[in-house]
């Protein structure tokens, strides 16, 4: 790994006791903020393919299932990267890793706005997601770093929240551009990685890798946190001598709470974008909405969930750490409004269920991320990161992008419908038979 990425060695000199909160609480402040911001400038590069969608189809000449096959690829290789990258992340300094990550995706998404060849954007969109594969895993391990269990849902949900403001964000930047340049899709890209460079250096300067590197105690030391695993066994160690393959064997191969969570993700993530991807499609050849507004109700879909994604990890915390719980709600809920989506054809009905499936869809996958991460030790959280997204995206996000493309040209919108009701019925057995070990897990604290 190149020296830049290597983690900080612990500072030599120690903040005085006296100074030890005010200093964590700074450091935390610039944390947040860092990761954050970060994060929106992932998600403003990732989502420009699908907000322009339409454009691209018309301009380009692309259709439907070449757009899906399009944003498959970044599906599959993100994947794959989350896997790879993710497990690096636990050897890495996680701030410098996750602006590294934002500086590539935006110069390869330079690439993008300049060419129409369907090949080539295949192929940068794949080469982009291993960029972009270094995002999630450093942000979910500094928290893990920074903030003790009882405030980690709050937390945690804050920064999940970055994907859903980084969506309007990203349509707020396609519009803004698409004025400022009459129109040019190749502005778009190119207006969305200027500003993702200027967040990059942002994180440079605001964030901090691990309490240890600016001489505080590890958050371990500060507040008794510790990981319970699946056996019983207490960590509390931040770092480890253990190769990458013996963590990713120990702590996620032979741990089954690490699969359940996994696979319960993973039909989450195929609801999440199954909704998401399509909403342009969806809203203007099945429910007859204008081009330009199906466009802006991607990224209120996305911001509209902020305040409930919040709320429901802070109540994760207040239900002392029982988030299967609240999980299951949401998508009992959820089952509600995506019969209400599919079959209304009043046009304000279906935006209000969009509003509102924004929060039991991502509510319920904050938390699974979190929790996830909850089940390994601190030093495994990065590796536990990549494996739930290999699964994501390999199957989540491809069978909602390109399955779900092919499906739609064949069989009409009903194809899709069937296959997100199945997704969220897996997901809330699974979810069930975490509510059970989660029990079990608290009665051993």
């Amino acid at each position: 790994m190149f020296t830049f990425l290597r983690p900080a060695p612990d500072a030599t000199k120690k903040v005085p006791p006296e100074k030890v909160a005010s200093s964590y609480r700074w450091h935390q402040t610039g944390v947040i903020l860092a990761l954050c911001i970060g994060y929106i400038g992932y998600y403003i590069i990732r989502l420009i393919f699908t907000t322009e969608q339409n454009d691209i189809m018309r301009q380009y000449g692309f259709t439907t299932a070449e757009v899906g096959l399009v944003l498959s690829c970044f599906g599959v290789g993100y994947g794959i990267s989350k896997l790879f990258m993710g497990a690096l992340s636990d050897k890495s300094n996680t701030i410098r890793y996750l602006a590294t990550g934002l500086i590539v995706s935006a110069v390869l998404n330079i690439g993008l706005g300049a060419t129409r060849n369907l090949y080539v954007m295949m192929f940068l969109m794949l080469i982009m997601s291993i960029a972009q594969g270094m995002g999630a895993a450093a942000c979910q391990r500094t928290i893990q770093l920074w903030w003790g269990k009882h405030w980690r849902g709050t937390i945690y949900s804050i920064w999940s929240s970055a994907h859903n403001a980084g969506a309007f964000a990203c349509v707020a930047v396609v519009q803004l551009a698409s004025f400022l340049f009459t129109g040019s899709i190749a502005a778009v890209f190119y207006t969305a990685s200027v500003i993702s460079l200027v967040i990059a250096a942002f994180i440079l300067w605001a964030g901090s890798e691990r309490p240890a590197a600016v001489g505080l105690p590890s958050i371990s030391e500060y507040t008794g946190d510790e990981v319970i695993l699946d056996n019983g066994e207490k960590s509390a160690a931040d770092l480890t001598d253990l190769s990458l393959w013996q963590v990713f064997v120990v702590y996620i191969l032979k741990n089954p709470l690490v699969w359940a969570i996994t696979l319960t993700s993973m039909a989450l993530y195929l609801v999440r974008y199954g909704i998401m991807s399509w909403i342009p499609s969806y809203l203007v050849q099945s429910k007859g909405f204008s081009e330009a507004f199906a466009k802006w109700l991607v990224g209120i879909f996305e911001l509209a969930a902020v305040p409930g994604v919040i709320l429901l990890g802070a109540l994760s915390d207040f239900l002392k750490d029982r988030r299967a719980l609240v999980c299951i709600g949401c998508v009992i809920g959820l089952l509600i409004c995506l019969t209400l989506y599919f079959f209304s054809t009043a046009h304000s009905a279906i935006v209000l269920v969009l509003l509102i499936m924004g929060t039991l869809i991502y509510a319920p996958l904050t938390l699974v991320g979190l929790m996830v991460n909850e089940v390994v030790p601190k030093f495994a959280v990065g590796s536990s990161t990549g494996f739930m997204g290999f699964f994501q995206y390999i199957f989540g996000e491809t069978l909602a992008t390109a399955l779900i493309g092919i499906l739609v040209a064949k069989y009409g919108w009903i194809a899709s419908n069937t296959v997100l009701y199945v997704a969220v019925g897996v997901a809330l057995v699974l979810l069930i038979y975490i509510m059970l070990h989660e029990r079990k897990l608290n009665k051993n604290k």
